[in-house]
């Protein structure tokens, strides 16, 4: 039997998918006010104290007030140092990726000292960096790309490498040419390894990005971060994480976004 083109086992097999993502949605919604109650009861009763773990309902006066303690514009900063990091590093990644794809012997020259920096703390390179960039913004996103594009250049490069072997040989005995080859199997084959790829550089040129402003910035919610904790201001500094953590799952929803358009 079947309901407007839909059978009933299929409806029932929906109706229960739907459900089970409501339960775990709905679940999730508990455990974090469940935890946000216990915290401020806690606190109120003095078996924590406030002071140093600060409160929900004194980080929530402090969100209400973003405009009068600039939280908004140091905000704003972190955004902006995180798109322009992000933006560079993937495409500077993606095409050092197609030229190391297009020359193996550059690949192979090259794949010792890009293990050596993936695995280098960029933190480390922090006051070289500022050195050679200058201090400031261009220093921050700096360290976001430096720390974003050497992920992208291993993760892309692997994934070119590994493209079907059948297809491209079938594709080389039509005479199909190597520019052929990488703009008509490689690049479309890999579209789910760029996906994967930006889905983790955005979290990587966020960390670059507060790494940065850690160590040279005026402005941003990781500067907001380490004053808060210079003055011993608790509610700013949970406030400032508990913002962080709005913007990363903003943009890692933005990139779902932009996969769903790519696929389509």
């Amino acid at each position: 039997m079947k309901n407007n083109g839909i059978s009933k086992e299929r409806k029932k097999y929906l109706n229960k998918v739907k459900k089970n993502k409501l339960l775990i949605i709905l679940t999730q919604i508990l455990i974090l006010v469940g935890f946000l109650a216990i915290w401020e009861i806690l606190a109120n009763k003095d078996v924590i104290d406030s002071f140093i773990t600060s409160q929900p309902s004194r980080i929530l006066k402090t969100f209400m007030n973003l405009k009068s303690n600039d939280l908004l514009m140091h905000t704003k900063v972190t955004v902006y140092e995180t798109l322009v990091g992000f933006g560079l590093g993937t495409i500077l990644g993606v095409a050092i990726a197609i030229i190391l794809w297009w020359s193996k012997f550059l690949a192979k020259v090259s794949e010792p000292f890009l293990v050596v920096l993936n695995s280098l703390p960029k933190v480390a390179l922090g006051p070289i960096i500022i050195i050679w960039v200058g201090s400031g913004t261009s220093a921050i996103i700096a360290m976001a790309i430096l720390i974003s594009v050497i992920v992208t250049v291993l993760e892309m490069l692997n994934g070119y490498l590994k493209t079907d072997k059948e297809i491209i040989k079938m594709a080389r005995t039509f005479n199909c040419t190597k520019l052929q080859l990488l703009t008509k199997i490689v690049i479309p084959a890999n579209i789910g390894t760029f996906i994967n790829s930006l889905k983790v550089n955005i979290g990587l040129s966020l960390v670059g990005v507060i790494s940065g402003e850690f160590l040279v910035s005026k402005a941003g919610l990781g500067y907001l971060i380490v004053y808060g904790g210079q003055v011993f201001k608790l509610d700013l500094v949970m406030t400032s994480v508990i913002i962080l953590g709005i913007v990363a799952g903003i943009m890692y929803g933005g990139v779902l976004l932009l996969e769903k358009f790519i696929r389509k």
